[in-house]
């Protein structure tokens, strides 16, 4: 799908049929592209749109380059956040003279929240470097708010892992079901972060590259825009980095909580190990097939063996709870 953006456009899907892009248009958007709108822009605007498969190279030699006087840029762009399956997707940049090109595969929300704005107010659109700044500042703003959604959802296992003394003795165990849950929560938020960190540092490396260049060292607002958008990004690349390795501690704390309740497992198993020791050996002595044993033919043996079997199992059971074992 192509469409055209500017102050005398408005945004339409323009058909490769007519044979011509708007002269108007400071923004081109090329939406998963068929082979005529490709042909259209490139004859239009004279310039190589970016293929599928050149988006998809990871070298900076292939993403950041400046050709015939247009910054090709490509930046990953984190997408699905709301399916509950966060990924990221590239997207070309174009920047020549006063036209932007935008090559994508896929819609980011801020993309799509931004095409809305232009639509509302086509001011916006009034130059190609106005759209990209913008442009790059929506998604930058976007990591902002993933970011912050992503610490909530940290603090919020920080508590389902910690905040158990005010609880009784027996509510402070944890079910396998449940560390299974906490475990699995643990991994959808390092998905997450991971994938807004790597949108972070391709922005940090878009900006980087086009901080370089030659027309924004000329243009001192643009180049001002541009410094603005690197610091924001320092201070991202600062929190999401506090967010990892509060993710990992929370890691580590969950896996050392299903040690203890391994252990707590572990040591029921033992304690009545114990316990059970003396009445089985109590009951294996008078098992025994002997002839001569004194209680053999006693009125009271049986009650007497049962009842040492009792008391066998009671006194362990009872220097263990005094002892605080239990």
């Amino acid at each position: 799908m192509l469409r055209a953006f500017g102050p005398a456009c408005d945004g339409s899907i323009i058909d490769p049929a007519c044979g011509r892009v708007p002269d108007q248009a400071t923004w081109v958007d090329l939406e998963e592209p068929t082979a005529a709108e490709e042909r259209l822009v490139e004859q239009c605007l004279g310039l190589d749109v970016p293929t599928r498969e050149e988006l998809a190279e990871i070298e900076p030699s292939s993403r950041f380059f400046e050709r015939d006087g247009a910054i090709y840029m490509t930046m990953s762009t984190l997408v699905g956040v709301q399916d509950g399956e966060p990924s990221s997707t590239p997207i070309a940049f174009v920047l020549t003279g006063n036209r932007l090109v935008t090559v994508r595969y896929a819609t980011p929300k801020p993309v799509r929240n931004f095409m809305e704005h232009v639509d509302r107010e086509p001011g916006l659109a009034r130059d190609a470097a106005t759209v990209l700044t913008r442009l790059l500042d929506a998604i930058v703003e976007r990591l902002a708010d993933e970011l912050e959604a992503a610490g909530e959802e940290i603090e919020q296992i920080s508590g389902q892992i910690f905040r158990r003394e005010d609880r009784p003795a027996r509510e402070r165990r944890v079910p396998a079901d449940q560390l299974e849950a906490l475990l699995n929560r643990i991994g959808r938020a390092q998905a997450l972060l991971a994938r807004i960190r790597e949108t972070g540092v391709s922005a940090a490396r878009t900006i980087g590259f086009l901080f370089g260049t030659e027309r924004v060292r000329r243009d001192e607002q643009l180049r001002e825009r541009v410094h603005s958008l690197s610091a924001d990004l320092a201070s991202l690349g600062d929190h999401s980095a506090f967010l990892a390795s509060n993710l990992t501690f929370l890691l580590d704390a969950s896996l050392g909580l299903i040690s203890v309740e391994q252990n707590a497992i572990i040591k029921i198993f033992s304690v009545a190990a114990v316990i059970f020791l003396p009445p089985t050996l109590v009951g294996t002595i008078y098992g025994m097939n002997f002839e001569h044993m004194p209680e053999l033919r006693w009125l009271f043996g049986y009650p007497f063996a049962l009842a040492l079997m009792v008391l066998s199992a009671v006194l362990p059971y009872w220097f263990f709870r005094r002892r605080g074992w239990l």
